[in-house]
């Protein structure tokens, strides 16, 4: 057997998780195309690989699979139905037809609550076999509203009613964090995204410590219950303001210095969990595999530099097949890089930045400011024009629909 790139990565820490980042109902469809591409050395070792990552067939028949969990978002969801719009279109009007009087706004949360319901069915069987350790899918609050209470609380009652194994995936808003508390108080699974900064972190284990010992003053079963919290490392650094900050400032920072950056964010967070013994695990998403054609060399520091740490790192299909293409080059994971911190002389200069001491100091936020983070605005703006694109897809089989019905 030769392992997988990702599965070499796990190996550095056994408490590590390597998580799916879209639904599973693409996966099969991915993984033909990556083998299309497959170098011809590589195929046989590959097409092995991905079935071991993913295998409906041996989660139905063993409950294991490679992957330890799935996470999805709006721009994911969209993806799915996209991927196979004859069968959504079939599924969407069977549901307008058995909803007369809903309207498109209703139709289209039902179709969302389908695309997780379904992807949350066929990885139940790791949820039950583990019992209640792996095999979660996490569903999202509706990004149009990631301040607004009761909306997103109607949203996680939906969520939760799917099954055991649906994870609630809640805003890094001072609203999302009250709801990740409530939430925990009744030992429901939450994940906290659009989150960045250490700031949101603190909000979060503080929100789900509290949560607990509500819960256990109740004596709600927290025997399935975990709380992953969501570092979306890339988006820190790329969609924010840390750039054009620096550019102002006529401070000179290398793609490198950005990367170590994001890191040094998730590693303080990392630290402080170790130290305390908080239950919640830190999630890396949002990684970026660098090329140097000069040098004909690649790298993935967003994985690299944390090998070794106790982490969830969610994988989409683009990052993963990334990896795959420049395996060869990216050398091997050292089990100690999530030791190694960001040098001072970096340090130093990313700090004399705003944006950056807002994301990587204890006190860098009040939790008011969180939703108006720069790259909490991009985000939940790029999550919300994914919502709208469904939103649309359904609105135009709701009207064939009726106007077929007419």
């Amino acid at each position: 057997m030769t392992p997988h790139i990702l599965e070499k990565l796990a190996e550095t820490n056994p408490k590590c998780e390597i998580w799916w980042d879209s639904s599973p109902l693409v996966y099969d469809k991915w993984a033909k195309d990556v083998l299309s591409k497959a170098p011809t050395s590589k195929k046989a070792i590959w097409e092995e690989q991905l079935k071991r990552l993913y295998d409906p067939k041996i989660i139905s028949a063993k409950g294991t699979m490679g992957f330890r969990g799935v996470t999805t978002n709006p721009p994911l969801s969209l993806q799915t139905i996209l991927a196979d719009p004859n069968y959504w279109v079939g599924k969407i009007r069977a549901m307008i037809i058995k909803n007369p009087s809903d309207d498109v706004e209703q139709i289209y949360w039902k179709t969302y609550l389908e695309t997780v319901r379904s992807g949350a069915a066929l990885i139940r069987p790791v949820f039950d076999k583990s019992g209640g350790k792996y095999g979660y899918l996490s569903g999202q609050v509706d990004p149009r509203f990631v301040t607004n209470l009761e909306r997103m609380r109607a949203d996680a009652a939906d969520l939760k009613a799917i099954g055991p194994n649906v994870m609630v995936k809640v805003p890094g808003s001072k609203e999302g964090y009250q709801l990740i508390e409530e939430l925990t108080a009744e030992g429901v699974s939450t994940n906290n995204t659009t989150s960045f900064t250490v700031p949101q972190y603190m909000a979060c284990m503080n929100a789900v410590s509290r949560g607990l010992e509500t819960a256990r003053q109740n004596n709600v079963d927290l025997s399935k219950w975990r709380s992953v919290i969501t570092h979306m490392s890339a988006r820190l650094g790329n969609v924010g303001d840390l750039q054009w900050q620096a550019d102002e400032r006529g401070i000179e920072l290398t793609a490198n210095e950005i990367t170590l950056g994001e890191l040094a964010v998730m590693k303080r967070a990392y630290n402080h969990i170790q130290k305390t013994g908080h239950p919640s695990k830190m999630l890396m998403c949002s990684m970026r595999v660098a090329q140097d054609e000069v040098a004909g060399t690649a790298s993935s520091w967003h994985i690299q530099k944390l090998a070794g740490g106790d982490f969830v790192y969610t994988c989409p299909p683009s990052y993963i097949a990334a990896l795959m293409q420049h395996e060869d080059k990216l050398g091997s994971f050292d089990a100690h890089a999530v030791e190694e911190d960001i040098s001072k002389e970096s340090l130093n200069k990313l700090l004399k930045l705003p944006y950056f001491r807002q994301a990587y100091d204890f006190d860098g936020m009040e939790s008011e400011e969180f939703s108006q983070f720069g790259a909490f605005i991009t985000t939940a703006s790029e999550f919300a024009v994914a919502t709208r694109k469904t939103i649309d897809f359904v609105a135009r089989v709701y009207a064939d629909t009726k106007q077929q019905a007419a």
